[in-house]
């Protein structure tokens, strides 16, 4: 797994990311309005070679890839520079494809400093006038009339009319200057084709630079702006909007790395990945636009702050394609339909991300417990739900040692390492057995090994190992919510004891567990983050009851009460009034999107195949638009959560700073799991109304499901704060 900037490319991201800060600045932005080009800023990029980093050395050009390619088109998106460089670099990489001498000719000439080369992204047709981003300021204009590939020298400079926002758009009609017919050897038809999908890519590193920009701009104008005696980044209003769009753009970012990716190892839906970036770019840039406008308040409106400026080009810079919808109609028909698409050239890209393959020899052995064990007519495989918990399995696992395969041998485990571990746990999704009990007890387990007392280590911790035992969490509360800081469930030291008293809400799993890990408040008179103590508290003990809860998801969960429950010292884990850092720790090993992307495939995939054979007016439901809008959005929220998520793991094995990556995967993944289950829901309307375990009933069950998933391991509100935050650098938003 990699998914960092090779040693190569760090040096690219950092001399751009320089070169634009230092000579793009909002000051030449505005001085190159209202046609948005600066002629000495093309010069110095001509001068650093940047239009020619996709040329071939052959063609005179640095060879670049398209990755680091994008590197560079990040920063210049960041720093709104106005100059064509998408264009050029994508008029130049044709050109050197096509070979020839006319060829290189205009590179020589674009090489000087003195000539601009753009490209016209329709079809040219003669008479038929079009605009073309950076046509106001070129020499020569690229132009494909579908056969052949020409460059067309205006008579005139080309009319510069007043646009939205720069991008140096020149009014362009073909056949109205002296066209010059490019002759070479290769398929002009497909290198224009592939030319055009590399535009796209560029322009959409562009787009996710911006908003990572405009979005760091609002944050920091969000701390320094006092409304109300607070800075108005304290209020979730401003805030929450801005945890958004940055996990937008952060997961735009990763899924322009997952596409290049796809187009390295030619996969099938490569083309599909570059449309749905395109669309997933350009969306998540005006989304971030407009609530950094809006944290800004009326002074964003104004001239006077640089925002306008991002505002008005986050739109510009996408839509001389046309609309970005069609580019989700197109991601459809290339997945679904089998549109064939021209894919450029990545050159080498130099990321993985596929998680570490080792430990394959501990996973073969888990299927082989799992084979010994499982009975396909007798165990609830494919139901996430306590209720498919079974005790012969999870005590056939716990023998083995493969419950909790990380821990030491002493305690149950097999002291495996990360990629062992992470090989054997992937084999239950394999399965499809859920052992929720196992997942929250594994959480609970490493709690009680960093913050438990030895006398409580042993009691439990060999037992939770074999298999014997299960834990459950007993944080929320009927007046707290996500909120676990404001337990009211009392503590009180009685001697060598503790007496519990209070309530537990969603205490899923307690009917099986024999432990609950309780929330309490030991001091009410502190702050409420310095007044909690943690126990693991025994559930067979005088005092405790348990009452079931059903949902609307065919789950149980649990009510639990804590009546006068006495419980010895050894059962508190950590310092008096300092439960905080144990808590911490404790939901730091909930935060991440985990596997939702898969149930947003399973959903897709159900969906895909009911509209291959169900018809509406005379013909296939997947032969229209709509749904192949609808399709393609599902199939870009899953790569996009799955992306965030492995950025997650990867963060972790790298030992990079989380800069709450895992509330970022879980704020994606789950909110796109709600909206996706919903409308695919409505798309195969009225037959996904029935229940069932297979077909359409996938949909039906993943839109009940889905409704829990932005509450359970802290909700969306909690995780966007943590995200404004420790991301975006906001003033803490909760009390």
């Amino acid at each position: 797994m990699k998914l960092g900037l090779s040693a190569d490319s760090i040096p690219i991201q950092e001399m751009f990311e320089k070169f634009f800060a230092t000579e793009s600045t909002p000051a030449r932005v505005r001085a190159a309005e209202p046609v948005g080009f600066d002629p000495a800023l093309w010069k110095e990029l001509v001068a650093l070679d940047a239009p020619f980093m996709r040329l071939s050395a052959d063609a005179g050009g640095g060879e670049m890839s398209l990755f680091d390619t994008c590197l560079m088109m990040e920063q210049a998106g960041r720093r709104l520079a106005p100059a064509p460089l998408a264009e050029a670099v994508t008029a130049l990489r044709i050109l050197g494809e096509l070979g020839g001498e006319i060829a290189r000719e205009w590179i020589d000439k674009v090489r000087s400093g003195e000539t601009v080369l753009t490209f016209a992204p329709q079809q040219a047709k003669p008479g038929v006038a079009q605009l073309v981003s950076g046509g106001a300021a070129a020499q020569g204009i690229l132009t494909f009339d579908g056969v052949q590939v020409a460059i067309e020298i205006p008579g005139a400079p080309l009319e510069a009319p007043s646009t939205l926002g720069g991008s140096a758009v020149g009014v362009f009609t073909p056949g109205q200057g002296e066209r010059i017919l490019l002759t070479g050897n290769a398929d002009a038809a497909a290198i224009w084709a592939a030319g055009l999908e590399e535009y796209k890519l560029l322009t959409a590193a562009a787009l996710i630079g911006l908003s990572r920009e405009v979005l760091g701009i609002a944050a920091a104008y969000a701390c320094d702006r006092i409304a109300f005696g607070a800075p108005i980044g304290t209020y979730q209003g401003i805030s929450h909007p801005l945890a958004n769009d940055i996990v937008d753009a952060d997961g735009a970012a990763m899924y322009l790395w997952w596409t290049l990716r796809s187009i390295a190892d030619n996969a099938p839906d490569a083309g599909g990945n570059i449309a749905g970036l395109f669309w997933f770019a350009s969306r998540t840039a005006t989304n971030s636009v407009a609530h950094a406008l809006h944290t800004f308040g009326g002074y964003g409106l104004t001239n006077e702050y640089d925002l306008q400026l991002y505002h008005r080009r986050a739109k510009a810079l996408a839509l001389t394609l046309g609309d970005p919808k069609q580019e989700l109609i197109r991601a459809g028909r290339r997945l679904y339909l089998g549109e064939e698409t021209n894919l450029p050239d990545p050159g080498l890209v130099d990321l993985d991300f596929e998680p570490p393959q080792g430990g394959q020899d501990l996973a073969e052995e888990t299927r082989k417990v799992f084979k010994s064990v499982i009975d396909p007519a007798k165990h609830r495989l494919g139901e996430s739900n306590f209720e498919s918990h079974d005790w012969e399995v999870h005590r056939t696992l716990g023998k083995a040692g493969l419950l909790y395969p990380n821990w030491p041998e002493k305690w149950g485990g097999r002291g495996a390492d990360a990629d062992a571990t992470r090989a054997s746990l992937a084999v239950w999704q394999e399965v499809g057995y859920a052992g929720l009990p196992r997942s929250t007890t594994s959480m609970i387990g490493h709690i009680v090994q960093v913050f438990g007392s030895p006398e409580l280590q042993d009691e439990v911790l060999v037992r939770m190992g074999r298999g014997e035992i299960s834990a459950c969490l007993g944080y929320t509360e009927p007046s707290g919510g996500s909120d676990a800081f404001a337990a009211k469930t009392r503590a009180v030291k009685d001697g060598d004891d503790w007496v519990i008293n209070g309530q537990k809400m969603f205490t899923s799993g307690a009917e099986y567990a024999s432990y609950v890990i309780l929330i309490t408040r030991t001091d009410p008179d502190a702050p409420k983050h310095k007044g909690i103590t943690i126990f693991l508290c025994p559930l067979n003990v005088p005092g405790v009851e348990i009452h079931p809860v059903h949902t609307f998801m065919d789950e149980r969960t649990n009510a639990t009460f804590y009546s006068d429950v006495r419980i010895p010292d050894r059962y508190r884990m950590g310092p008096v009034n300092g439960g905080a850092k144990v808590l911490a720790a404790a939901l730091s090993l909930e935060h991440g999107g985990g596997y939702f992307h898969l149930y947003i495939e399973h959903m897709t995939h159900a969906v895909l195949e009911w509209a291959r054979q169900e018809e509406r007016d005379g013909r296939k439901v997947i032969e229209e638009s709509d749904t192949l809008a609808r399709l393609a959005k599902t199939h870009v929220d899953a790569r996009v959560a799955a992306g965030l998520s492995a950025k997650v793991l990867w963060t972790r094995l790298a030992g990079e700073p989380d800069l709450a990556y895992g509330p970022a995967s879980k704020i994606f993944a789950t909110e796109a799991f709600i909206t996706d289950a919903a409308d695919l829901l409505d798309l195969a309307a009225p037959r996904s109304l029935l229940r069932g375990k297979e077909g359409l009933g996938i949909v039906e069950k993943g839109y009940r499901h889905a409704a829990a998933t932005t509450i359970y391991g802290g909700s969306s509100e909690v995780m966007r704060s943590m995200v404004a935050e420790r991301r975006l650098g906001m003033p803490r938003s909760r009390g």
